[in-house]
């Protein structure tokens, strides 16, 4: 592994460079307090979704926390993550192609995802009936508060799903029921509804449910605006948990992305002109910042590598990035100090999840230096009353 520099913060990355392209500054601590918080506070195994953002500065800090499960979406991501030590895998995408299904049983995955007779019986032929497979029935559940409702693409309901559990059960070494209630959902009430689903179908099913896996969702902070805390998540999902008719061996599990590595990364960008509240930087929506040009995220921002007159008058600003192409824009508006000018250097905060997992090279751009930086995120969901609750 490439060692990183490391620096006291961004202004400290900006005194001792001027750096031509975009860069990357990382902080493994935020990520591995985030791990350590999930660990010590959800009932049940912490599946980190791999697509979030498969750094492997980041994955070993995660690592070094003690995560160990992982929910991939494809075979790519188990190729790639296969040498993790002691690794258990979920391959939790529902529709999957025979190579893949087979390579990844290949590989040690018993863990698979499905929403179909269909993919059950693919499973099945792929694996040659194998008799050590935890099988898990994707059903859709409404999606309440989400940023960015997943209930569409994939997962079955009402009789559909009773009978495929049933079917389900009759092949599998294990069971499990698993949804998704959306990325970036800020109030847990999505998973109290989802639960109550579960309760109903695993009842109309008469069938014994040996996991749940209640998805990902859980939130990242942008803004001043505060999510509900991560310790109403829990809360609502050990109620909703104990509801159920399961017996108590049934294992839990979880599958968060974002509220784990949001905060570990933030992107530092050069202004490379201003035209009045339009802001023309080195990196944009090809690049890392790809939710805010395309959902609407307003990253929380902020100058560095100088100091501001008067930093709490701000006045709002578009961003555009680097390429020829005029839907490379980020809207905002984000909120900057109105004397801001070409030459000088931005943090974009809390940018770690998805961001790098999507950037491209279109037109050449999409390259990235990397550094680690010591200081706290811009916002963070884990505060002093986290820290107390997993017991540091």
């Amino acid at each position: 592994m490439v060692k990183l520099d490391t620096f006291a913060n961004a202004n400290a990355l900006i005194a001792a460079r001027k750096p031509e392209q975009p860069v990357v500054g990382f902080r493994p601590h935020a990520a591995g307090l985030a791990a350590r918080w999930f660990l010590a506070n959800f009932p049940g195994d912490v599946a980190y979704a791999y697509k979030a953002n498969s750094s492997v500065f980041l994955l070993g800090a995660l690592y070094g926390a003690g995560i160990r499960h992982f929910d991939v979406a494809s075979l790519p991501e188990i190729e790639d993550a296969k040498t993790i030590p002691d690794a258990t895998f979920h391959f939790m995408h529902p529709v999957k192609s025979r190579h893949a299904i087979r390579r990844a049983f290949g590989l040690g995955c018993r863990s698979f995802a499905l929403d179909s007779e269909a993919e059950l019986k693919k499973i099945l032929d792929e694996t040659s009936n194998a008799k050590d497979l935890l099988l898990w029935v994707r059903v859709a559940v409404p999606a309440k508060n989400s940023r960015i409702p997943l209930e569409r693409k994939f997962g079955i309901v009402g009789a559909q799903a009773a009978r495929l559990l049933v079917k389900t059960r009759q092949v599998a070494k294990e069971i499990g029921i698993t949804f998704h209630v959306g990325s970036q959902t800020v109030t847990p009430e999505a998973y109290a509804i989802a639960l109550g689903e579960v309760k109903a179908l695993i009842v109309k099913a008469g069938v014994v449910v040996d996991r749940i896996d209640v998805g990902g969702g859980f939130p990242s902070r942008y803004s001043n605006e505060m999510p509900s805390p991560l310790s109403e998540f829990m809360a609502v999902i050990r109620h909703g948990i104990e509801a159920l008719p399961v017996a108590d061996r049934c294992r839990v599990m979880c599958e968060p992305g974002r509220a784990l590595v949001a905060e570990a990364e933030s992107l530092i960008v050069r202004v490379d002109a201003r035209r009045g509240g339009d802001l023309f930087i080195n990196d944009g929506s090809y690049g890392m910042l790809f939710d805010a040009a395309h959902l609407g995220f307003v990253f929380p921002i902020r100058i560095i590598g100088r100091d501001v007159r008067d930093p709490h008058v701000l006045a709002p600003f578009e961003l555009w990035g680097p390429t020829c192409d005029s839907i490379d824009h980020m809207k905002g508006p984000f909120l900057l100090p109105d004397s801001v000018r070409e030459g000088d250097f931005l943090e974009i905060g809390n940018t770690g999840a998805y961001a790098r997992a999507i950037a491209g090279h279109f037109n050449g751009y999409g390259h990235y230096d990397e550094v680690i930086l010591q200081d706290e995120p811009m916002f963070t969901m884990y505060g002093e009353v986290a820290l107390a609750v997993a017991g540091e």
